[in-house]
């Protein structure tokens, strides 16, 4: 898999601050200034204060409650695990999960971690990241969103996907330039039917031969506008949201960068939550930070709502990512509506991709009906570390 649209120097930091600037006071922006700056400056003391927060986001939890917490540790471990998630009892007792399993039932243990929990608990109300009630506050969404920013920036960087050179890019939606032989890995909804005639008849071919195939070479249709969908259905919850959250996080990083437009679709049983596409980074990467997972899958919704949300404009390329784990739920006939929903896309000119994340032979043999229906890719994610690049490779495919 090669990635290999890029900018041509390293992103300078700096520059993605004036996206964030609201309007306000001198004071706040100065604050959110100075915030920013902590945590890209690797400070460990923000950066695991920003971790506990992006854990218990992902696990659906806005507020702590330390006794609550202790008493499913002690009670039943492997309860506590389902409902804080191992990651986020890792960041907020400093213990992995042998150690805790191994010792929680000596009562010297017990009492040091309840302090731990305390200590990290309250150190994060004294700078204002939960209130008084322990609930995450603006600032403490701000700093989980930084925190989630640097750490796929420092992924980008080592996977080579930042300071790379530009190269010869393909355009599937634009319109005609000129014609090349056909080669592996071509759609044949672009093979060029007459060209390819007259090639075989010029070399006297009594039929079209492999060698004959002629397929377009398309011009870029301007901007590029995206919508990076998100599945936060129930099965989403922990890691694996995260993850998607990273994997959405490099997309508008790196489209941006491209000056191209990107929004974001979360949705479950409904529609949770839409960003129209925007250049507006910082706005972008706060709504995918605060992303928990819900309940059921409904995509035909989802399509339909990219279908409302995308500008109307000519001269741009309108593509929606979609990442699911399963089929959708919801609906008399989820499947059959979905294809619809696709249908209703391709009308009105936006392409379909699907990514789908450990789908079975159900999800995957709808997916590709999707991609296939919606002049899309398919692509089924195994390793999830890598989702970013498949993220990735989807946006310069086009």
């Amino acid at each position: 898999m090669v990635i290999s649209r890029s900018s041509e120097e390293k992103p300078d930091i700096n520059e993605l601050r004036p996206l964030q600037e609201k309007k306000g006071k001198p004071k706040t922006q100065l604050e959110e200034q100075k915030l920013m700056h902590s945590v890209l400056e690797s400070d460990k003391k923000r950066i695991d204060q920003g971790h506990i927060i992006i854990d218990s986001i992902n696990q659906g939890i806005f507020s702590f409650n330390p006794d609550m917490m202790m008493e499913h540790l002690v009670r039943n471990y492997n309860l506590a695990k389902q409902l804080y998630g191992e990651t986020l009892l890792r960041a907020i007792t400093g213990h992995d999960e042998s150690t805790l399993i191994r010792n929680l039932k000596i009562p010297e243990f017990q009492r040091e971690l309840k302090k731990r929990i305390n200590q990290n608990i309250e150190e994060l109300k004294e700078d204002d990241l939960i209130d008084k009630d322990k609930k995450i506050t603006e600032k403490g969404f701000e700093i989980a969103a930084l925190t989630l920013y640097k750490e796929e920036l420092d992924n980008l960087i080592a996977k080579g996907l930042v300071g790379e050179k530009k190269s010869e890019k393909i355009f599937h939606y634009g319109a005609v330039h000129d014609y090349r032989a056909f080669k592996k890995g071509d759609r044949y909804k672009d093979i060029a039917l007459k060209k390819s005639i007259k090639s075989a008849i010029r070399k006297k071919h009594s039929k079209i031969e492999k060698e004959d195939l002629q397929v377009v070479r398309r011009e870029s249709k301007g901007r590029i506008y995206l919508i990076y969908a998100l599945d936060a259905s129930g099965s989403m919850r922990g890691n694996k949201i995260n993850l998607c959250k990273k994997a959405g996080v490099a997309l508008a990083f790196k489209a941006i960068q491209e000056h191209d437009k990107v929004g974001l679709i979360v949705f479950g049983s409904g529609v949770d939550k839409v960003v129209r596409p925007t250049s507006d980074f910082m706005a972008l990467l706060k709504e995918i930070t605060g992303i928990r997972a819900k309940k059921e899958t409904n995509i035909a919704l989802t399509i339909r709502k990219s279908i409302e949300i995308f500008p109307n404009e000519k001269d741009v390329t309108r593509h929606l990512i979609i990442i699911t784990d399963g089929l959708p739920t919801t609906g008399k006939a989820p499947e059959e509506e979905t294809l619809e929903a696709v249908n209703e896309a391709i009308f009105n000119g936006i392409s379909v991709s699907v990514i789908g994340v450990n789908l079975d032979e159900k999800g995957k043999a709808l997916s590709e009906k999707i991609a296939q229906l919606g002049q899309g890719n398919l692509y089924i994610a195994r390793d999830l570390k890598n989702l970013d690049m498949i993220v990735l490779q989807d946006y310069y495919s086009l």
